[in-house]
């Protein structure tokens, strides 16, 4: 009896071994933005290994920026990157998006993890922008929370020359405004949230309010993407699943990025994943080529960028769609994706 119940946990032992064998081992990397969070949740509920993924998440990074220059190094095979990409591709960097980390399949507008935060006495009312007039403004140059700062200007009728933009990243943000370094900043989640918290009268300027189309992808260089397309499948379908159970358990949610985002308190955590359900959205749609071409547009009319490129070129639809149409119970919790913005294969946007 001792000999059959040592052969049989040295054959559970053996079968365990050859598992973890058969898994295929990937790098992935993330930001320390609340809307990140998918990935690590694929991770602990087990949705990679379901896949038969091996999966090694990097540390978060403050910045998309710092994301693409571990991916360019080595560090990472694919990242959760969005405004970033344009100046990277902009520089040579051959990427390819492949499915959304946040945004919105089913509709153009989608910013309601960001806000503009002031400090009570800098003379910036809630809701009246024209009060940003003259004042100094954080955003972290190059990504999404500087494209919203951008966005909020216009929407004001003022240009980026009417105010002073100053090159923080977000965890430095708070900081910077409770020691009155800045008036204001423009944020995703967490960080419009903790400052709220922890600067006294600081005010909600805005928060979302559909100026932007997100910009939020899964990354990776298509030297990686032409060669891997089966191991990118499983990695878009274990975290749409992660996607998922976040939008159906966001109190739970909130205490996997608790664990990822470094000094996150609970309660805030819990308060920023109300808004990140809202646009956890992995399909790809018209509607999401439409963002990345927006986002260049606007851009290169302010001057910041000096060129722009076709984003059929650097967006690779198939692997999600395959995923989609595989597994549809992963987004049977969405709204459908309108008839006029949904695409198939070989899909080509035309602005």
């Amino acid at each position: 009896m001792l000999f059959r119940t040592l052969m049989l946990a040295a054959a559970l032992v053996a079968g365990t071994a050859a598992h973890a064998q058969t898994l295929v081992k990937m790098k992935a990397g993330m930001v320390t933005g609340i809307d990140q969070i998918g990935l690590p949740i694929a991770l602990e509920r087990g949705f990679f290994e379901k896949q038969g993924l091996d999966v090694t998440i990097a540390r978060p990074y403050a910045t998309g920026v710092d994301a693409l220059n571990a991916l360019q190094a080595g560090e990472s095979e694919i990242v959760q990157v969005g405004v970033p990409m344009i100046g990277a591709v902009l520089r040579g960097m051959d990427l390819v998006a492949l499915g959304n980390y946040s945004g919105n399949a089913t509709k153009m507008g989608s910013d309601a993890t960001m806000a503009l935060i002031a400090r009570g006495d800098s003379g910036i009312v809630k809701g009246d922008l024209k009060t940003l007039k003259g004042k100094k403004i954080a955003a972290s140059f190059g990504t999404i929370n500087h494209l919203y700062v951008l966005a909020l200007l216009e929407k004001a009728g003022l240009t980026p020359a009417d105010v002073t933009l100053v090159n923080t990243p977000p965890p430095d943000m708070t900081v910077a405004l409770l020691a009155k370094g800045i008036d204001a900043f423009s944020a995703w989640d967490p960080w419009p949230i903790v400052a709220m918290k922890d600067v006294p009268g600081a005010v909600e300027v805005i928060r979302g309010g559909d100026v932007i189309s997100y910009v939020g992808y899964n990354v990776a260089l298509r030297g990686w993407v032409e060669k891997n397309g089966a191991t990118i499948e499983k990695f878009l379908a274990a975290v749409s699943e992660a996607d998922q159970w976040m939008r159906a358990n966001p109190k739970q949610a909130a205490q996997v990025a608790t664990r990822w985002i470094p000094g996150l308190k609970p309660e805030v955590a819990e308060a920023a994943m109300q808004y990140n359900i809202q646009q956890a959205d992995r399909r790809l749609s018209a509607n999401n080529f439409r963002a990345l071409h927006a986002a260049q547009d606007r851009l290169f009319r302010l001057g910041i960028l000096k060129q722009t490129f076709d984003v059929n070129k650097h967006i690779e639809p198939k692997h999600i769609l395959k995923v989609m149409a595989d597994n549809p119970k992963l987004f049977a919790d969405l709204p459908p994706i309108p008839a006029a913005a949904a695409i198939g294969p070989g899909y080509v946007f035309k602005p």
